[in-house]
C-alpha cells in the first residue's frame, strides 16, 4: 500500500475540516423546486455536474496546478456565480490551513481544486488518481446532501455513488492530459440553480 494514498484519502474525506457538508452546490434548490425527487434523477444531475460543469472543469485545474501551474485566479474567474466562488475559496482557505498545520508549510490559500492540486505535488501519485478521488469526494459529498434533503434511504445513495465510479474515472483520465484551452462547462441549470439559491427563504445549505 502506497502511504501516499492514505494521504490523500484523509485531504478528501469527510474528517478533513473543510466544511463541505456545509454546500449543496445548488442541489438544495433543484430539490427544493422538484427537479431532483428520487435517486435516477439525482444521478443523472450528478452526471451532468460531473462531466459539463465544475467537476471536469475542477478535475483539469488540479492536474494543472499539480504539474506547477499558477491557477488560484483562473479557477475564481471561472465560479458562475457568488456563492459557487465563496464555496471554492471557503474550503480551499480551510483545506490550505489544515495542510500547513500538518505539515509545517506556508502555502497560500486558492481555490479548492488548485490547492488539492498544489499540496498533492508531494505525493508519489499520478494525476488521474488525484483527480479520481477528488471527484469521488465531491460526488459522495452531494451524495451525503440528497440523502439528507430528498430524502433519499442510504442504500440508495451509495447506488448512486456507485453508478457515478465509471464516469469519475474518465474523467479523471481526460483532465490529466487537458490544457487550459480545453476548460469548459455546460452545466447551465446546475450554474442558474445555484444563482436562485442565493435568494431562497429558508436554507440548510450555504450553496
Amino acid at each position: 500500500m502506497n502511504p501516499d494514498l492514505l494521504t490523500l484519502t484523509q485531504w478528501l474525506s469527510p474528517a478533513f475540516p473543510v466544511g463541505g457538508f456545509a454546500y449543496s452546490h445548488g442541489l438544495e434548490q433543484v430539490i427544493a423546486a422538484g427537479e431532483v425527487t428520487d435517486a435516477a434523477g439525482l444521478r443523472a444531475w450528478l452526471r451532468v455536474v460531473l462531466e459539463e460543469g465544475a467537476g471536469a472543469a475542477d478535475a483539469t485545474l488540479l492536474c494543472l496546478a499539480m504539474k506547477g501551474g499558477d491557477l488560484a485566479d483562473v479557477a475564481r474567474a471561472l465560479a458562475p456565480s457568488r456563492e459557487r466562488l465563496e464555496e471554492a475559496e471557503a474550503q480551499g482557505a480551510a483545506f490550505v490551513a489544515t495542510v500547513n498545520g500538518i505539515y509545517g508549510e506556508e502555502l497560500e490559500p486558492a481555490p479548492l481544486p488548485v490547492a488539492v492540486g498544489i499540496a498533492a505535488r508531494r505525493l508519489s501519485l499520478s494525476a488521474p488518481q488525484v483527480a479520481a478521488l477528488y471527484l469521488h469526494g465531491f460526488a459522495s459529498n452531494l451524495v451525503s446532501a440528497a440523502v439528507r434533503f430528498v430524502p433519499l434511504g442510504q442504500t440508495e445513495g451509495q447506488r448512486v455513488l456507485q453508478a457515478l465510479h465509471a464516469p469519475i474515472t474518465a474523467i479523471a483520465a481526460r483532465a490529466a492530459d487537458a490544457t487550459l484551452d480545453d476548460i469548459g462547462t455546460a452545466a447551465l441549470g446546475a450554474d442558474l440553480a445555484a444563482m436562485r439559491h442565493e435568494t431562497m427563504d429558508v436554507r440548510i445549505f450555504k450553496t
